[in-house]
């Protein structure tokens, strides 16, 4: 790792990455967002529904996160989440028919229907298409 920098690494179920070069980290807490530079004090927080943040220096990446938490420790800054996907890799469209279902099963409001999970699934869903289309 460059003297100067933060080292982030991201990991899910089904990913991981691993940045080397990273200037500043900024991420959604569930108490409001926040940002995590060089020398910052060791720290465990939540992360909720929202963006993820890189400063780098061949340019920003930018992903839509559901949550997990974030460590720091050493100019590390580590991050273990439920779901992480790359703005550019967002497809759209998969996006706004996730949101349609949950819009439809909210406004049905059956008894079989977990109205905690649909509005969560419809947090995602928004979350998802405001990253992707940031990049239009």
């Amino acid at each position: 790792m460059k003297e100067g920098y933060l080292a982030v690494e991201i990991t899910t179920p089904q990913k991981k990455w691993v940045f080397e070069d990273v200037s500043s980290c900024s991420a959604p807490g569930v108490e409001g967002g926040f940002q995590i530079l060089i020398n910052h004090a060791p720290l465990l927080n939540q992360i909720t529904i929202g963006e993820i943040k890189l400063e780098r220096e061949t340019g920003t990446e930018i992903f839509a996160t559901s949550g997990g938490f974030l460590e720091v420790l050493n100019d590390r800054v580590s991050l273990l989440l439920e779901s992480c996907e790359k703005a550019e890799q967002i497809h759209i469209e998969r996006a706004q028919k996730s949101a349609e279902r949950a819009r439809q099963r909210l406004k049905e409001r059956t008894e079989k229907v977990d109205i905690v999970r649909a509005e969560v699934s419809l947090a995602r869903a928004l979350n998802r298409l405001r990253i992707g289309e940031k990049l239009k």
